[in-house]
């Protein structure tokens, strides 16, 4: 029997957006809930400040999943920036990088987590913005820190970084990885959406979110590829 599962919707990212995967999940017999997240509730942590905010309704959101399904673990889903925002959860030291953060701001989850599936996450950066919360997980919480937590990587691979014809790709993987002409989701990067020691997957045709339309990791053919990690 599958274990309950909980998505951590991705950076200005509402739980709206997760609702077609929600549903194929749950219809597929994998009870799936997804943080009740809307655009503006990640407007607190804008320029790299703390992510408390939104560790804590994901922490609230795990709870209730926990009560109304009577397991004891879960597995995770983060997406884009909610895959090393679950690194954080997972951990048992102090989140106290900013001055609003304090000794209270720690989950230790690792025991209630089975697996970590993280979807085009870039879990090393160069942007100014995130720098200072990626190296505190990083540094924190390496790789595949957990032994007794399975870490899913998966990323995409749908556009290569281009200067002249993907402009946007080339731009966004140089701020990720520091080179912009290699293959990724369209924001992403390959190397970047793994980690050492994990289970590493390349989906073909993943583009980095659904916005528009596009066909990504959740999508019908895709979500296959990864979706018997769950179970």
């Amino acid at each position: 029997m599958a274990l309950p599962t909980v998505i951590l919707p991705g950076y200005f990212a509402g739980a709206v957006e997760y609702r077609a995967l929600e549903d194929d999940l749950n219809q597929r017999g994998i009870l799936t809930v997804t943080v009740p997240l809307r655009w503006q509730d990640w407007l607190p942590t804008l320029g790299g400040r703390s992510v408390t905010p939104i560790l804590r309704q994901l922490d609230s959101t795990v709870e209730q999943v926990l009560r109304q399904s009577g397991s004891d673990q879960i597995n995770l889903i983060g997406h884009s920036a909610g895959g090393w925002l679950a690194r954080i959860y997972l951990g048992e030291k102090p989140y106290a990088i900013h001055p609003t953060d304090s000794e209270a701001t720690v989950w230790y989850r690792r025991a209630t987590i089975a697996t970590l599936l993280t979807l085009g996450t870039p879990h090393t950066s160069q942007e100014r913005w995130t720098r200072k919360n990626l190296e505190f997980v990083n540094q924190t919480y390496p790789g595949a820190f957990y032994p007794e937590v399975r870490y899913v990587c998966v990323a995409g691979k749908a556009i290569y970084g281009d200067r002249w014809n993907s402009w946007l790709a080339h731009s966004s993987y140089k701020l990720t990885c520091g080179q912009g002409n290699c293959w990724g989701d369209g924001i992403t990067p390959i190397d970047a959406a793994h980690l050492d020691g994990a289970e590493n997957l390349v989906v073909e045709g993943a583009s980095h979110s659904p916005r528009g339309g596009r066909r990504w990791y959740g999508s019908p053919g895709l979500l296959e590829q990864w979706v018997d990690y769950l179970v």
